[in-house]
């Protein structure tokens, strides 16, 4: 059968790929819904689909006009397989007037479909699907609600956040009460006001429960309320039509035909089993009936639907059509306005603490520069009214600040002379070159976005706070879309299909990360499998498919929606996995698309140790010392950098970074900046390194493609480093246009997810060949444009993470001790093990000493040598509370007890008892002198009669090398598992 038969019947031709189909007015709403621009030729799979002409004219005018009213996206997770865009697409090419998508209590998938169906000229309805349970448990009935206006669409958005936040994370409650009594402060959705409700029956239909449904259906939403007819061309159609049509007809509810679908093209019927397989954790031949019987779930050609559907349940589907004019264009976010003092402007005040923050940052003047940049920024900010948005990210640093956490903001926000001024960056505008459309441009018409980073042990504090200062109904994390990987559409789809587990193991282990779907037949091949036959290829074929689907939603690393109102009218909000902590269905492409704003905040290890350290040196010195007071340029850190001995330190501790730092040399700030951003893809898979550093050495000469790139490449030599300069390269020598540009730049961002940049690659080689470069160097700008593409860095986050990359290095360099100190205890983070950063400071002079449970905290200094002395709780194997209670029986001075005496007192009680490993326990009371030998116990401690039940050595114990007996001596073994 071919495949314009299989996916949608008499709308494909032969002759299609040579007509398209003219415009089609609705009667209802008079709006137009015309083909595809330059009129797609085919549907992602392969079938040919538009038609024009005077024969077509004729042929869909006597086609009965169609809204396809219940759609599942893949966002109905497991049960969805079809992308919202494709079923977009599918229902333009089809003729429908109009599309819902009503994930199953979620609008995590609007988004997209909007995007879609604005460039497919379709309207796009809002809803979403719901199942009722009875206070039992038992399933009450099933429906789908439809936004009309504004209104309903909040109303829509607060039920879901009532059923979602109501349960743990993935589930929803909802009850029929909670439509026709529900309680405050969600009294208002009674009846769900401007929504339009459509009762799913069971099928095939029972008299007797479906006429209760309907009862309740009518009597709670009056007059808004119809009573779907799906039909699937099952067994039991005629019985279920009939039914239905009767019990309406009693209650005075019309009939709508809908699709219940779940894909765009019925060939997606695998894949659609596949995902019923993996929700049920069985394979497809295990699950019997609970897959679908055919794949009538499409989007079928609407001269299929007239002859299944009765005239007038179609002429509903119009009519609902007409009633449901909400669009998330109408969505407008409201900034928070309680941070701006009574009798004051948000502008006025904005201003007012930009310059309060120059004159403290600039003591001695404001540079005329910086004057002339805080001027045009405010200008800009005001025009674009974004002041609010600054206020709140400047009332989290001040939170951070007066609370003494570190913070620091990174990101295109460090182009920004008044978020240095507020004290939101740490970039000096005096001594860079700040580029401001970078962050905010009319042009790009895109909400600015500031990421905050704060120590990565103390970020829950601001967190707790916006929920404190916000509420959870008006603040709440951004979401992340967790999709299939190779790895995991490799399991699931094997699974699935019931390959061997030991088969599915190697495959998906045998598949790198890096690798595309093109690699999976390579990866069989492998593996030693037989491509050629039929399970291997449907095999291969399930896991490109699913390849990109959502698996599930979980909470982004740090990006906060803030609004002024109910956040939960604007988006749904759910619970996440974690503990005090709500999500909103949405992520920040979906955010991006519509324009709203979020606030990064972000966590960072290094800060977490830079303020430790500042800590350790100020009670060491006996007066404050700031990240500010690091003075700047130090001949001695940038030594030791050329060096390579950054172990520890952050960004340039890896062996690529040690291996690039003494070929760089790097003697000042800047050059910290480039190295930062060298040693990424972008400027690797470009070629970019070795040019750069051969024209840094002396041994090239410096020089430009044309003399107009010299602005855009002279402080990097020539050779494009950062994100800022490709996409200045690209307007310069391949013509691209601002906003042209900026699209290049989002696509360098989301390649992976969107489809890859080889549709750039003719527009600009060939445009740089037009305008005279040679194909090389077009060549090379197009790799490191797909460098980018993997990881790559604009200037101004560089710019900003090199001041914690020269602050951690001075750190280290004069130091080294309090660094030390700062860098276990702000564990985990960074590249190195804390063993690996213990040896490395005792290269470096520092004196390490062993525990002693008499002193033992975090720090010790004498004031001849400076020495670090491990903490108690270092030991993984003890609790956290077992190395409190020693300090708060610690005698005031060392020397009113003994050593033996007070361990005697203080650890059987504490330590010995919190030890989660009894061998360990052992080791360590023995290494203090406590234990005995006894007779048949050797490793059994002589403790007193305070301490818990006698301990014993377990077998096989990670401490011991030998099962059975102990080595010779405890004590060393103990060091050694502390060094």
């Amino acid at each position: 059968m071919s495949a314009s038969k299989r996916d949608g019947g008499p709308v494909s031709s032969s002759r299609a790929t040579t007509l398209s189909r003219k415009p089609t007015t609705t009667p209802a709403t008079g709006s137009t819904v015309s083909a595809s621009a330059a009129a797609r030729k085919k549907t992602l799979d392969g079938s040919c689909t538009v038609c024009s002409g005077d024969a077509m004219d004729v042929y869909t005018s006597m086609l009965p006009g169609y809204a396809e009213l219940q759609c599942f996206s893949n966002f109905t997770f497991l049960r969805g397989a079809s992308h919202s865009e494709e079923l977009i697409l599918r229902a333009e090419q089809l003729g429908y007037l109009a599309i819902a998508i009503t994930d199953e209590c979620s609008l995590a998938g609007i988004v997209r479909a909007h995007v879609a169906a604005k460039e497919a000229n379709i309207r796009l309805i809002v809803g979403a699907h719901f199942q009722l349970t009875n206070a039992d448990g038992t399933p009450a009935l099933a429906f789908t609600a439809l936004a009309m206006n504004r209104n309903g669409y909040g109303n829509l958005s607060e039920l879901i956040t009532l059923a979602r936040t109501r349960t743990s994370k993935g589930a929803y409650l909802l009850t029929p009460n909670d439509l026709a009594r529900p309680e405050a402060p969600f009294d208002h959705l009674k009846g769900l006001p401007d929504c339009l409700v459509v009762l799913s029956p069971e099928y095939p239909a029972k008299e007797e429960r479906l006429d209760a449904q309907m009862e309740w259906l009518a009597r709670t939403f009056e007059g808004r309320c119809w009573t779907a007819l799906t039909l699937h061309a099952r067994a039991m159609d005629d019985i279920h039509r009939g039914i239905v049509e009767y019990v309406a007809d009693q209650h005075g509810v019309p009939i709508v035909a809908t699709g219940a679908v779940t894909m765009h093209v019925r060939s997606r019927k695998p894949l659609h089993d596949t995902l019923t397989a993996v929700r049920l954790s069985r394979s497809i031949a295990e699950c019997g009936f609970e897959l679908a019987q055919n794949a009538e779930q499409h989007l079928r050609a609407r001269l299929r639907l007239a002859n299944l559907y009765p005239e007038r349940a179609l002429a509903e589907t119009l009519t609902i059509a007409s009633r449901c004019t909400f669009s998330l264009d109408e969505l407008r976010y409201e900034y928070p306005d309680e941070l701006i003092p009574e009798g004051t402007t948000p502008t006025a005040y904005l201003r007012q603490e930009t310059y309060i923050g120059a004159h403290r940052r600039f003591p001695k003047g404001i540079p005329h520069k910086v004057q002339t940049q805080i001027e045009h920024e405010l200008a800009l900010i005001a025009e674009l009214r974004y002041e609010p948005y600054f206020l709140t990210v400047y009332d989290l640093v001040r939170f951070a600040r007066n609370e003494g956490i570190l913070c620091q903001g990174r990101g295109s926000a460090a182009n920004s002379a008044v978020c240095y001024c507020l004290g939101v960056t740490e970039v000096d505008p005096a001594r860079s070159s700040m580029l401001f459309e970078r962050f905010i441009s009319k042009e790009r018409g895109e909400p600015p976005d500031i990421d905050v980073d704060f120590e990565h042990q103390r970020r829950e504090e601001v967190i707790q706070y916006i929920y404190r200062k916000y509420t959870r109904t008006r603040a709440a994390l951004a979401a992340a879309v967790t999709t299939y990987r190779p790895k995991s559409a490799l399991r699931d789809s094997g699974k699935a299909l019931g390959v061997d587990p030991i088969i599915v193991d190697k495959v998906a282990k045998s598949h790198h990360w890096f690798d595309s779907s093109a690699d999976l037949l390579n990866r069989f091949v492998e593996s030693g499998l037989d491509t050629s036959t039929p399970m291997i290829q449907q095999w291969a074929s399930l896991a490109s498919q699913l390849l990109n689907f959502p698996r599930h939603l979980s909470q982004h690393t740090g990006g906060f929606v803030i609004a002024r109102g109910k956040l939960s009218r604007l988006v749904p909000i759910e619970n996440a996995a974690m503990v005090d902590r709500s999500v909103i269905q949405w992520d920040k492409d979906d955010l991006e698309a519509l324009g709203l704003l979020k606030i990064d905040v972000l966590a960072l290890g290094m800060l977490s140790a830079i303020r430790r350290t500042l800590d350790i040196i100020a009670k060491q010195r006996g007066e404050p010392f700031e990240l500010q007071d690091i003075p700047a340029e130090d001949a001695t850190t940038y030594e030791m950098i050329c060096r390579a001995d950054t172990v520890g330190v952050f960004q340039i501790e890896s062996r690529a970074q040690m291996s690039m730092l003494p070929r760089l040399q790097p003697r000042q700030f800047y050059d910290l900046v480039i190295e930062v951003a060298i040693v990424r893809p972008g400027p690797v898979q470009g070629g970019m390194v070795h040019p750069y550093l051969r024209r840094r050495q002396g041994l090239e000469a410096v020089s430009f493609p044309s003399p107009e790139m010299e602005t855009a490449l002279a402080r990097t030599l020539g050779v494009p480093i950062f994100q800022e300069q490709v996409m200045q390269v690209a307007m310069l020598a391949a013509g691209f246009s601002a906003g042209e540009a900026d699209q290049l730049r989002r696509a360098m961002a989301a390649w992976k997810r969107k489809g890859g940049l080889q549709h750039y690659y003719d527009r600009i080689v060939n445009g740089m060949l037009d305008r005279g470069y040679d194909r090389e160097f077009a060549e090379s700008i197009f790799a490191q444009i797909q460098g980018f593409g993997e990881y790559g860095f604009p200037e101004s986050h560089a710019a900003s993470f090199a001041l914690l990359v020269y602050a951690s290095c001075w750190l280290k360099c004069h130091e080294p001790s309090a660094f030390l100190c700062a860098m276990l205890n702000s564990q985990p983070m960074g590249f190195y093990s804390p063993s690996q950063l213990v040896q490395d400071a005792k290269r470096h002079k520092v004196r390490v000493l062993p525990i002693d449970v008499t002193i033992s905290n975090w720090v010790r200094f004498s004031k001849a040598t400076a020495q670090w002395r491990q903490c108690v709780s270092a030991c993984r194997s003890f609790a956290a509370c077992g190395t409190s209670r020693p300090r708060e029986s610690r005698p005031r001075e060392r020397c009113a007890l003994s050593r033996r005496s007070t361990i005697l007192q203080i650890v059987p009680a504490s330590i010995a008892a919190t030890c989660s490993c009894s061998q360990t326990r052992t080791l360590f009371l023995r290494y203090l002198g406590i234990g005995e030998k006894r007779s048949g116990r050797p490793w059994q401690p002589c403790l007193t009669r305070t301490c818990c039940a006698p301990l014993r050595a377990r077998k096989n114990c990670r401490c011991s090398p030998h099962p059975t007996r102990p080595r010779k001596s405890s004590a060393t073994i103990f060091r050694r598992a502390l060094h």
